[in-house]
């Protein structure tokens, strides 16, 4: 999507004059050229890796018991070494998207060795253990290689990890440094992600988190919690996007994600509070706190940001909307509530394009000298 915008503008400022022809198909060579960015290929040996793993393990599984036990240790040790031994005789060849999918493979292997070793020696624990052992092999991999294809696999095994003690019972029924670990392991994949440049991983461990925090806030539903949520959200945001701010340049180098999220936690957390709000006051009072938020954060990141752009606008629209079907609604009755909403609308069109020109007016001071 980026790349066919980028070459669109390309030819737009040539066709202006703007930029010469030569060096915009430059430009376009340099950016297929990166590791990082997307291609079909890449992703479908990747999936093809992934789909020869369970091939594998369906087929040791049919025949596991037919096998000796030191055939099967040695199976699976062969199985692990040699995908790695694989991934780095063609990293050093220079294919990179066949390293990706053997060390993908080499990572489901060692996923596959944990359970199948388990299994045959009747090793105690439960199935989240061995998701934490299997993501510390896969981190080493990671690691060692550089890989964003396997730090993206470390990505999945940590929501793996998370589903698993939801579907045993919730955190209810689980020890709390359990708990504690889901967002360490989302750091343990921002982690990874710089280290590895996996840029597109680092949405599974925000999601991740975000995810952690809502179910948090399911198992202990709260005033103070949603009060938490929405503060902890806010300050996140102004960290990751206001000026000034010593976190900005980090936040901006990890790209759009940062302050997205953050304002996303932020406006969850405030819709939190007007739901636990007690009476239509304090209601209202919640529902004007999500759109100062919604309008703060369309005015400190939504110039650089369309996805926080967007987010605010649908914010703004649909609180404005639902504070007037709560305080009106009832009042005026079903047509008497279209037509105020129909003016809101109006008025919510005049905003955006008001704002959509004051950001208009900042790119380009930005732009000029």
């Amino acid at each position: 999507m980026y790349r066919g915008r980028l070459e669109k503008d390309f030819k737009h400022w040539v066709g202006m004059g703007l930029l010469p022809e030569a060096s915009a198909r430059q430009m376009l060579a340099e950016y297929d050229g990166r590791e990082s960015t997307f291609r079909a290929g890449r992703v479908l040996l990747v999936l093809a890796a992934l789909l020869l793993s369970a091939s594998v393990l369906l087929l040791v599984a049919a025949n596991w018991e037919a096998l000796p036990r030191l055939a099967r240790l040695i199976g699976i040790v062969a199985l692990i070494w040699g995908f790695h031994l694989a991934g780095a005789l063609l990293l050093r060849r220079g294919n990179g998207g066949l390293a990706a999918a053997a060390l993908v493979l080499a990572a489901m292997s060692f996923g596959a060795g944990i359970a199948l070793v388990g299994q045959m020696y009747h090793l105690s624990g439960d199935a989240a253990d061995a998701i934490l052992l299997w993501i510390a092999g896969a981190c080493v991999t990671a690691l060692a290689f550089r890989s964003a294809a396997v730090t993206t696999v470390c990505g999945g095994l940590a929501w793996a990890y998370f589903l698993t003690l939801l579907s045993e019972g919730g955190f209810g029924d689980i020890v709390e440094w359990q708990t504690w670990l889901v967002p360490a392991l989302a750091i343990l994949v921002v982690i990874l992600v710089r280290v590895t440049d996996a840029g597109r991983a680092r949405h599974l461990a925000y999601l991740l988190v975000t995810g952690w925090l809502i179910w948090l806030y399911i198992e202990n539903s709260s005033l103070g919690f949603a009060g938490t949520l929405a503060g902890g959200g806010i300050v996140a945001f102004l960290a990751a996007a206001m000026p000034g701010s010593p976190l900005r340049p980090i936040a901006l180098e990890a790209g759009s994600a940062p302050a997205f999220y953050s304002f996303a936690l932020a406006l969850i957390g405030f819709s939190v509070l007007q739901f636990e709000a007690d009476g239509l006051t304090s209601e209202v009072a919640a529902g004007a706190a999500v759109l100062i938020v919604a309008l703060l954060g369309i005015a400190l990141a939504g110039a650089q940001n369309g996805a926080v752009r967007y987010l605010g606008y649908a914010a703004f629209a649909g609180e404005l909307l639902y504070l007037a079907f709560e305080t009106l609604g009832s009042m005026l009755g079903t047509s008497g509530f279209f037509l105020i909403s129909g003016l809101l609308v109006a008025a919510i069109a005049w905003l955006v394009i008001r704002i959509e020109g004051r950001l208009m007016r900042t790119r380009r001071e930005e732009v000029s000298p």
